[in-house]
């Protein structure tokens, strides 16, 4: 199972947490590492603390923004340590391995996302999730090292993948498919006034998260944009003005 999970850092501060990073993946059987911008992977920092995971260090790639390094994913996790509005459903490490057992195949790559080491990810970034995950921790002090938190849900994907067993063929919509129909969305309902011009994403990111609940495979989101493109047709003389 792990050799089709994914970890993505954004925009890493300390080559030496990249390092750890990748010690703690080869430690538990994960090979794949991505990394969007952030600090020289190749500092002498970073290669002191990868140790034998050099390997990882110099396979990985490297990306612009979140949503080209996961755009081949299908399944995604956001990791947070804060609760919000528009931070639901946070699931612990176990949970995220226990999910990902079930539903992870051949044809199936996820991807497990970390933030930076001071302020972590943006809402906009764990918008582009489809789960969001929290390590829970003492309430006097609950930030942890970035690298620490990859090792811990690398440690729960280990013991899960123990005792994987093959499921049904899950064949989920991709990242870039799903951000396909939400820009579509997004257009939309725009042009129908349906979005509040002043803050459109709070509507978009609640249409994330039935989309998101829903599992939509691919021949689904061609529905519902076929349903949207015939909606931009029926409204094309739409003055923008709601009638009574």
């Amino acid at each position: 199972m792990n050799k089709d999970i994914l970890i993505i850092l954004v925009e890493p501060q300390s080559p030496g947490n990249i390092g750890m990073a990748c010690r703690a993946m080869k430690n538990m059987g994960l090979t794949q590492l991505r990394i969007v911008k952030g600090c020289d992977r190749f500092d002498s920092e970073a290669l002191k603390f990868a140790v034998a995971a050099r390997d990882l260090l110099e396979s990985a790639q490297v990306f612009p923004d979140l949503a080209s390094a996961m755009a081949d994913c299908t399944l995604t996790v956001g990791t947070t340590r804060r609760h919000g509005k528009y931070r639901q459903e946070i699931l612990s490490p176990s949970e995220v391995a226990a999910h990902l057992r079930e539903q992870v195949t051949s044809d199936c790559r996820a991807a497990i996302v970390f933030g930076r080491e001071d302020s972590g990810l943006t809402t906009e970034e764990l918008s582009l999730c489809r789960w969001h995950a929290t390590i829970p921790t003492s309430n006097e002090y609950g930030s942890l090292n970035l690298a620490q938190s990859v090792l811990l849900f690398c440690y729960e994907l280990g013991k899960a993948s123990e005792s994987v067993s093959v499921g049904r063929p899950f064949e989920m919509a991709k990242s870039e498919e799903m951000e396909a129909l939400f820009s579509h969305f997004h257009a939309s309902l725009n042009k129908i006034g349906f979005l509040n011009e002043q803050n459109p994403e709070h509507m978009m990111r609640s249409l994330r998260r039935i989309f998101f609940r829903a599992n939509l495979d691919s021949r689904e989101v061609t529905v519902l944009r076929g349903m949207l493109t015939q909606i931009d047709w029926a409204s094309s003389a739409f003055d923008g003005r709601k009638r009574s």
